[in-house]
């Protein structure tokens, strides 16, 4: 005979609720995502180890066919000159959106949870950053610095990508100041500045990492274009911009010099983008 304790289910199996970050990773996006932007950062970090050549190292004529994918317009092999120059791309890229991030997400969440002329004040000035293109301002910076630093680049970059995370963190926040916990926790007296770490934030995890994602994936490409207009920290230095900009002229002959670097953004662009999308299927799936 089955008893009634048999049947039932354990209360462990009855509420267990799956992590977000296992709802991600049943995300096809989600995963696929993961792995092309994990091979491209490893191909950036470990191959400067692994190039058959120097960073500067001469190997043959200008535009020869010499090597995978030939040579650049000093005669550099370019199949070792992209394994040395996606390193500090991605540092850098990566630092700017963690940057950007946190920056924005502050200036969000205090104007939703300030409300009133703050929110307006904080926002419409949030805007005039909008209105500029961000690389026409990151020029406007440059121009006036000989060899910009990576912080600088960290900086600058950061700077014009936090108005956007800013207005999204804003939408997201105006929908939790209001709610109960919130209310309860001022009731209590509880400072602002623990209710928003303590209360606000951590309901906002999903939307800002999928905003993160997307701003990772401007940054890249931003990077790399300062880097294509000759904005380097390194003039010497392999950089994937910088690779663009010195081979564009013989793509008729030897494409592999710009068409390399750009597939390699492009899938490292892809890769981000996909990991974005399935963080917000997760989010809209966890609020439906």
């Amino acid at each position: 005979m089955t008893t009634t304790a048999d049947a039932a289910p354990t209360p462990l199996a009855a509420t267990r609720t799956p992590s977000a970050w296992q709802k991600a990773l049943k995300q096809k996006r989600f995963v696929a995502g993961s792995v092309i932007t994990l091979l491209v950062a490893l191909f950036a970090v470990f191959g400067p180890f692994l190039a058959p050549h120097g960073e500067n190292e001469v190997v043959g004529t200008p535009f020869s066919s010499a090597g995978p994918l030939g040579t650049d317009y000093l005669g550099q092999d370019v199949l070792s000159r992209l394994m040395y120059g996606g390193l500090e791309i991605l540092v850098i890229a990566l630092l700017a959106t963690v940057f950007s991030t946190v920056l924005g997400t502050l200036i969000g969440v205090v104007a939703a949870y300030g409300g009133g002329w703050w929110d307006e004040v904080i926002m419409r000035l949030n805007d005039v950053m909008l209105a500029f293109p961000q690389i026409l301002l990151s020029l406007v910076v440059l121009t006036a610095v000989n060899q910009p630093k990576a912080w600088m680049l960290v900086v600058l970059v950061g700077l014009s990508n936090a108005p956007r995370t800013a207005r999204i963190a804003r939408g997201v926040a105006l929908g939790l100041v209001s709610r109960d916990f919130v209310h309860a926790a001022e009731a209590l007296g509880e400072r602002r500045s623990r209710i928003i770490l303590a209360e606000v934030l951590p309901n906002m995890n999903a939307p800002l990492l999928a905003e993160a994602g997307l701003r990772l994936t401007f940054s890249i490409t931003l990077v790399a274009a300062i880097g294509f207009l000759g904005f380097t920290t390194d003039p010497g230095a392999a950089n994937w911009g910088q690779m663009i900009s010195e081979n564009r002229l013989a793509m008729s002959t030897q494409a592999w010099g710009v068409l390399a670097p750009v597939l390699i953004i492009a899938v490292f662009t892809i890769g981000t983008n996909l990991m974005a999308d399935g963080i917000a299927q997760v989010n809209q799936r966890g609020g439906d």
